[in-house]
């Protein structure tokens, strides 16, 4: 019936449904995955000008295993990114978030005296 079509336009659209941690995390990788096969498999097709692109870039060999099927990252990469997003760095994060609290109630409370 019209008058419910009208009724739904005034509201206007509804808002879209936010990820949550989870779903943007495997969302991230799954659109990592596809990119980095959709860029290996430009990189093996013949009309990719290897010489132009190997002359730009500073670590030819890693270049050529990636194409090669290799992995993006290194296995110290992966440490190290682990190492500062993991769930390590974020109980680090919120313990500096705390002491960056006291250091600012004792310096307003030695102002005050």
């Amino acid at each position: 019936p019209p008058g419910r079509r009208l009724q739904s336009s005034k509201l206007g659209p509804t808002p879209p449904r936010l990820l949550t941690q989870e779903e943007f995390r495997l969302q991230g990788e799954v659109e990592t995955r596809k990119a980095l096969a959709q860029l290996r498999s430009s990189c093996q097709s013949p009309e990719f000008s290897a010489w132009t692109m190997v002359s730009r870039i500073q670590s030819p060999k890693r270049f050529a295993d990636f194409v090669g099927g290799a992995s993006h990252v290194t296995p110290n990469e992966v440490s190290a990114h682990e190492r500062e997003f993991g769930l390590e760095s974020l109980c680090i994060d919120e313990e500096l978030f705390e002491e960056d609290d006291d250091d600012e109630e004792e310096e307003e409370e030695e102002k005050e005296n």
